[in-house]
């Protein structure tokens, strides 16, 4: 009673800090993806020299038996020869890099079990110099050279009626090749739709053929999902002015629209400088030397076979929640029903 107060004044903590306990953090999940080295360097140089090697041209260089730097282009038919090499192992040279001969044996590369079916959109039937073709045959230069079973289709040259139906003969048209296209449509792991571009825009054969495979996109395969789930699609775009990239956004929409799965990077194309010029065969246009252009149909054709192979190894898209037949027969995959809201 009366007593004096403290000549030390009490200090008081915030609300919130006063009643927070601490507390340990929750250890975080492993992280899937490989470890990050740094950006030394010599860790740079180390990662770029190692990723380098990407064939046997590449391991020939590492053990000093071929001139040059460490730069190829995977799949290009000069460099795939596999013979042993006589030297020091390539190990022992850069660290933990594989013999070429695990990297073509490793199940993470193998392809030939994968067919591919090229469909090139060009306006000129054959035997015409296709310039769509050019880009072509360096994609399929890649496949063939791993294994994939490569088809391809020059659609100009077959009498595709017009139409979104599976077969137009039973429409008014008196012949339609689209049937048995169809088929060796369903026979490919990979599809790569090539066409140029004509006033900023895909060539009405590229049109011609999205809409005849949407014709067939109500089909169900075996689980009831829609008839092209489980397979990738890709495009090639030539021209000589401009439009490669909103060509290319409409091919692979569509493609992805229709149940096709799309890699990263799944598009590569070449155009000349704005105005007329060369296109991409013409002697001079710089077309089949540009890097850029050589450098994302590499990466293309690779990412399109690594997924292909992905998913065909591990039976396709997952079958539940995207079954038109069971949606029809009134599952809802657990969706919010509005009539309970």
């Amino acid at each position: 009673m009366g007593g004096r107060a403290s000549a030390t004044p009490t200090v008081m903590l915030p609300v919130r800090e006063r009643h927070l306990a601490p507390t340990r953090a929750a250890p975080r999940p492993p992280d899937p993806r490989p470890a990050f080295r740094g950006y030394g360097r010599r860790s740079f140089a180390v990662r770029r020299r190692r990723s380098s090697l990407c064939c046997e041209s590449c391991l020939q260089r590492t053990r000093g038996a071929a001139p040059g730097p460490l730069r190829c282009r995977p799949g290009d038919p000069r460099v795939t020869a596999a013979e042993e090499v006589p030297g020091e192992s390539d190990r022992d040279r850069t660290g933990a890099v594989r013999d070429a001969a695990d990297m073509d044996t490793s199940p993470s590369y193998r392809f030939d079990d994968l067919s591919a079916l090229c469909i090139n959109c060009t306006l000129k039937p054959s035997p015409q110099l296709s310039h769509t073709q050019g880009l072509v045959d360096k994609s399929r230069a890649v496949m063939d050279a791993h294994g994939v079973t490569t088809d391809e289709i020059r659609a100009v040259d077959h009498d595709l009626a017009p139409g979104v139906y599976p077969d137009m003969t039973e429409h008014g048209f008196s012949t339609d090749e689209w049937p048995a296209l169809y088929e060796r449509v369903m026979a490919a792991d990979i599809l790569v739709l090539a066409g140029p571009i004509w006033l900023g825009d895909n060539s009405s054969v590229t049109k011609k053929v999205i809409e005849r495979l949407y014709s067939c996109s109500g089909m169900l395969n075996s689980a009831g999902q829609y008839a092209y789930y489980g397979r990738v699609g890709g495009c090639l775009i030539t021209g000589n002015e401009d439009g490669v990239k909103h060509c290319a956004m409409n091919v692979l929409y569509s493609l992805q629209h229709l149940g096709y799965t799309i890699p990263p990077q799944a598009d590569a194309g070449w155009i000349g400088p704005a105005g007329p010029g060369p296109s991409y065969l013409d002697p001079g246009s710089g077309g089949p030397e540009n890097d850029f252009t050589n450098h994302n149909t590499t990466f293309m054709t690779w990412n399109l076979m690594h997924l292909a192979a992905l998913l065909k190894r591990s039976g396709g898209i997952p079958a539940h929640g995207n079954q038109r037949s069971q949606w029809d027969a009134g599952c809802r995959f657990d969706a919010p029903n509005p009539e309970h809201r």
